[in-house]
């Protein structure tokens, strides 16, 4: 049974690469070497294991956000990667979530940069992630990545609020 109560769908294995069920590349992997085949394979089962370790879920299915590649339901969705073009040490990876107004992408994204970054067990020096220009509010999102990538970020780098205060003047 699945998490939101139906039969689960049958996963590709983790060690295929099914080019069907993974989405296309986007603009930010255009002109650089995307990985295909055992190479794709090799870096998503080391953001797998990155995701794991530091927490990267969907809470709408309730599974590791890896997962989502090997996922038949969604074969538009997922994480591809390439080695950037003239820096092979540098990882890109775009993630494009299952729907263009997905509530989660901006936390999952983050969360996955944060988990790639933290680990060198994928063998790159840098790592860069942005999510499909297809995703309503995708500019925001992908400048937040920049700045985290970058160092320019603060930790939390908390939304901005619309410029209402978050302070309360109630004594409740």
């Amino acid at each position: 049974m699945s998490f939101l109560g139906g039969s689960e769908p049958e996963f590709d294995p983790a060690d295929a690469f099914v080019p069907e069920h993974v989405p296309d590349p986007g603009p930010f992997l255009a002109d650089h070497d995307v990985l295909a085949g055992e190479d794709h394979v090799a870096v998503h089962r080391h953001a797998s294991d990155a995701f794991e370790e530091h927490g990267v879920y969907d809470a709408t299915f309730g599974y590791n956000l890896a997962r989502l590649n090997l996922d038949p339901r969604h074969p538009d969705a997922g994480f591809r990667y390439a080695e950037e073009a003239g820096d092979p040490s540098t990882l890109r990876a775009e993630f494009t979530p299952t729907t263009a107004f997905c509530p989660q992408a901006e936390p999952l994204a983050v969360g996955a940069f944060r988990a790639l970054d933290a680990t060198d067990a994928h063998g790159y020096d840098l790592v860069r992630v942005r999510v499909d220009p297809e995703l309503n509010g995708s500019e925001s999102v992908n400048d937040r990545l920049d700045r985290l990538a970058s160092g320019d970020a603060e930790p939390a780098d908390p939304p901005d609020d619309g410029g209402f205060s978050h302070e309360s003047t109630s004594p409740f």
